[in-house]
């Protein structure tokens, strides 16, 4: 019995990090998508917030996946009106509804 117990909860702190990932890159792709707001100011907000995107990304992702989404999230906050592209949501979509990959 104590080993089912054991499982079950290594099975929640996966689903809690899986779903803190979720909000956290839903949080993120917020203040891509807010410099918006601020015409001006909004493309040097990018120039700073795009390499921390990068880094976001590549450090909440591990792996070819974390370094292909932090290039092309990076790549993506420097080009105008891309802002608009939810990076972080959809590399969580990708690693945990297409590959389906555990925490």
């Amino acid at each position: 019995m104590e080993m089912k117990n054991k499982q079950i909860a290594v099975a929640t702190n996966n689903n809690s990090s899986k779903y803190s990932k979720l909000v956290l890159s839903l949080l993120f792709d917020f203040i891509g998508i807010i410099t918006y707001v601020v015409p001006a100011l909004g493309e040097l907000a990018d120039v700073v917030w795009a390499p921390l995107s990068g880094l976001l990304l590549y450090s909440m992702y591990k792996g070819n996946v974390g370094k292909i989404a932090g290039i092309f999230g990076t790549l993506e906050e420097l080009i105008p009106f891309t802002d608009i592209i939810p990076t972080f949501t959809i590399t969580w979509f990708y690693v945990y509804v297409i590959k389906k990959e555990e925490v």
